[in-house]
């Protein structure tokens, strides 16, 4: 083979691998403030959603959710944070050794945030893209015109590890949707 295929395959290379590192993390994320700041968030997101779901309507199934969320961007000024994130969230609950899952909700959103006199970070505000027709409107003028681009296609499997940790089941207890 040729130096210039090799120029040109190495080349290649390089573009996909910085392509997919972006599209995976993004520009300007803290990783620190976000390894910080995540947890409060995902806790903030599970109480807001509890209560709230098909599984609520069986209390035989203890149904809780699980919620995740990935960032987008992230704002740190002066104590104060503004998080533009990618939330997904799963409702799940047990019968007979199985774990059931009863809904769920995946979209962008703002959490602000606070930093406490203890250093702790206490979510403040969230804002959702509105149902139905201005739901694409919001998200290209929160979070820019590829940010469609930039939310990800959500793979439950940790949510679903959490689930059953959480109801004591094995970690091969099948999954149904029959809440």
């Amino acid at each position: 083979m040729s130096a210039s295929r090799w120029a040109v395959g190495g080349g290649a290379v390089v573009v996909l691998v910085a392509t997919a590192a972006w599209a995976r993390w993004p520009t300007g994320v803290d990783a620190r403030l976000w390894t910080e700041i995540r947890p409060v968030i995902e806790a903030r997101l599970t109480a807001d959603a509890e209560g709230d779901g098909p599984g609520a309507d069986t209390p035989a199934l203890r149904a809780r959710w699980f919620c995740r969320a990935e960032a987008l961007e992230l704002e740190e000024r002066a104590g104060r944070v503004r998080a533009g994130i990618d939330a997904y969230c799963l409702e799940y609950g047990a019968r007979d050794g199985t774990l059931v899952e009863c809904g769920g909700s995946h979209f962008p959103q703002v959490v602000r945030l606070r930093r406490e006199a203890d250093g702790d970070f206490h979510v403040v505000a969230r804002e959702e893209p509105p149902d139905g027709a201005g739901y694409a409107e919001w998200t290209r003028h929160t979070f820019g015109f590829l940010a469609e681009s930039r939310l990800t296609t959500t793979d439950p499997e940790d949510l679903t590890t959490a689930a059953r940790t959480h109801f004591g089941l094995t970690t091969t207890a099948p999954v149904v949707q029959d809440c």
